[in-house]
């Protein structure tokens, strides 16, 4: 039990800590607005730089692939639209209860706008039990614990997939559809015309002789072909990153069991036109701050391995303090939200993460969104930010659901809800596995006496 008492006393320490922090915060913030600016008139050179001395680097900068000083307004969203989401919680295993497993359910969300379609609000739960799916981390020093939340992040990447391969067979089978009809709609429309046209003419074919039939002129009206209705737009979200910075110090091995099925989905997104996005709030990167150190340089080269390589070992001087280091421990978000206006993007930029190496056409690139609430790291694949219609459809529709969750996305937070696993949810897997288990005939099924005496108190 929390004593209050107790605690109150350590209060007033806190908080002029905060003072002294805020007072700090502002003075890096002007710094970093001074960077910027002076930044944007060198920008390209430092991304040359970025990109020549990356190797000899102390850290990750990202580059910016638009002028640094362009601020977008994110046009407003199509009426008809769909979104995707999925999202994944899990019950870790214990050598405490019945049976040594895990469970991985992840919640699924369709939400369609405009469509008058009914929404998808489910989960998907697996269960693993088998000694392949329990053990096989371990031969790379992986707990299982772990490995649980790596493949966590694989399912939740196939069922976004299967959602959005589904929708494509939905869209191209209602534009088949449409077409048929207005095929067949033509078809007769120009029979009708036909006959009548006939019979006009044998009606006056000595009067008219040998009269060509007049065609249309320029100005007139031509029959317009039937148009079917424009391919609802669609969003596919996750939580969170894209870039699994995790996989960066995984064996080789076990990197080849994760990031290939989750590059596989992607695909699979991309062939259906879904664009991708990674929504991350309240995000702690400080990647595009990091470029701004290429600036704040006061070498000719950005030689960090040269230059600064003993930094780190003086006392009282540490690598944190290199003299490029001139805005830690600020984030990009403190800085993006000086200088965005709500419904404002801020220019896109290129993760440099290592890991991404390994993406092929799927490296990540990133921004800033002003969502109203707070400054969102929206990121998405390269297919993505190529593509100006895509690229427009997924952040239009990412402020969209922002706005309809009243400040953090609503399909998100529904794929949470449906996905989390509660206590009173855990309580009865394992009453059920329970049940299976004296079925199948086992003896001496039950929690340890550790657990047992958790659960309950005697005092």
């Amino acid at each position: 039990m929390l004593d209050l008492t107790k605690l109150a006393q350590q209060m007033q320490g806190i908080s002029q800590q905060l003072t002294l922090e805020a007072t700090a915060t502002r003075q890096r913030l002007e710094r970093a607005q001074m960077l910027l600016g002076q930044a944007h008139r060198h920008q390209n050179a430092l991304v040359e730089q970025q990109q020549t001395w990356r190797d000899r680097l102390s850290f990750t900068a990202a580059a910016p692939v638009e002028p640094l000083n362009l601020r977008v307004s994110i046009p407003v969203p199509p009426a008809a639209h769909t979104v995707l989401a999925t999202d994944g919680s899990q019950i870790a295993p214990s050598h405490h209860e019945i049976a040594y497993c895990y469970l991985i359910n992840v919640g699924r969300i369709v939400l369609h706008y405009g469509q008058n379609r009914l929404p998808l609000l489910d989960s998907l739960p697996e269960v693993f039990y088998r000694p392949e799916d329990l053990y096989v981390s371990r031969q790379w020093g992986i707990r299982t614990e772990e490995w649980m939340g790596y493949r966590r992040t694989v399912s939740e990447a196939i069922v976004l997939a299967e959602l959005g391969e589904e929708i494509g067979r939905q869209e191209a089978e209602g534009r088949r559809q449409r077409a048929g009809e207005a095929e067949g709609a033509g078809e007769a429309e120009g029979a009708g015309e036909a006959e009548g046209a006939g019979e006009a003419e044998g009606g006056r074919g000595q009067e008219a002789g040998g009269r060509r039939r007049k065609l249309p002129t320029p100005h007139s009206p031509l029959p317009t072909p039937y148009s079917p209705l424009p391919t609802p737009h669609s969003l596919a979200m996750v939580d969170g990153s894209l870039i699994y910075w995790f996989l960066d110090s995984l064996p080789g091995e076990a990197r080849d069991r994760i990031l290939p099925p989750i590059l596989e989905a992607w695909e699979k997104l991309r062939s259906a036109s879904i664009p991708l996005v990674g929504y991350i709030s309240a995000s702690r990167s400080g990647e595009a701050l990091n470029f701004l150190r290429l600036q704040a340089c006061p070498y000719d080269v950005p030689d960090c391995a040269t230059h600064c390589a003993g930094l780190g070992d003086r006392e009282g001087f540490p690598l944190a303090h290199a003299p490029c280091q001139v805005l830690e421990p600020l984030k990009d978000a403190a800085l993006w939200a000086m200088e965005l206006q709500p419904g404002q993007r801020s220019p896109l930029w290129r993760s440099s993460a290592r890991i991404l190496d390994l993406y092929g056409d799927h490296h990540i690139y990133f921004c800033y969104v002003h969502v109203g609430t707070e400054i969102a790291r929206v990121e998405f694949p390269t297919w993505v930010a190529e593509d100006a219609i895509l690229l427009d459809t997924a952040l239009s529709l990412t402020l969209a659901q922002v706005q309809k969750g009243y400040g953090y996305p609503v399909a998100l937070a529904e794929a949470h809800n449906q996905a989390v696993v509660r206590g009173g949810d855990r309580t009865r897997f394992f009453a059920l596995l329970e049940q299976q288990m004296i079925r199948a005939g086992l003896r001496n099924v039950g929690t340890s006496y550790k657990e047992a005496r958790k659960r309950g108190s005697i005092a």
